[in-house]
């Protein structure tokens, strides 16, 4: 790709503490590390990652509370409005028997919200991505540990991204499109 904003420079290393040491190293430089590439969660990694907590809460619960009010509303208007009913004595608006459907539809919105917020984030449905086209990256699931730190626009910034990560001795470093 032409643009340096659309590529990766993608370091691999053979154990966790060297990943999470070129991580650290890597953002003290000023450079942006993206992600971490590991076969299972290595404590501590998060921090120099930078990893935020996730906004998928916000369109759940947004979601959750939006569609169980209007559940609660349409029981109440239904109850009292549309076909009041007398029953045994019993208040047109009995709140007690109003709140299940409420919050079970209020729990499905809110799973519902989350998993298309998931997808949205994640850039899904996106069938292929070029870093998948490199074959050492199938070794992230096996034994091998990759960082991946977006490419800096100007051409000293990356020759000054290569000297940092050579000095942390990667087994191999290698420029992709993002």
């Amino acid at each position: 790709m032409s643009a340096a904003s659309d590529r990766l420079t993608i370091a691999e290393f053979a154990a966790p503490a060297a990943l999470e040491d070129a991580t650290r190293r890597v953002r003290d430089a000023g450079f942006r590390p993206l992600d971490a590439l590991t076969p299972w969660p290595v404590e501590g990694i998060e921090e120099p990652l930078g990893v935020e907590q996730s906004p998928i809460r916000w369109p759940m619960l947004i979601a959750a509370v939006g569609v169980a009010a209007f559940a609660y509303a349409l029981e109440a208007w239904s109850a009292i409005l549309a076909y009041p009913i007398e029953s045994g004595g019993r208040p047109l608006h009995s709140w007690p028997v109003f709140l299940l459907v409420p919050f079970e539809v209020g729990v499905l919105a809110a799973g519902l919200a989350g998993f298309i917020a998931l997808l949205v984030l994640c850039g899904l449905p996106r069938l292929n991505h070029p870093l998948f086209d490199w074959e050492a990256i199938e070794r992230a699931t096996d034994d091998r540990y990759f960082l991946l730190v977006a490419a800096p626009h100007r051409e000293d910034e990356e020759r000054r991204l290569r000297s940092v990560l050579s000095d942390l001795k990667p087994l191999r470093v290698r420029d992709m499109p993002a």
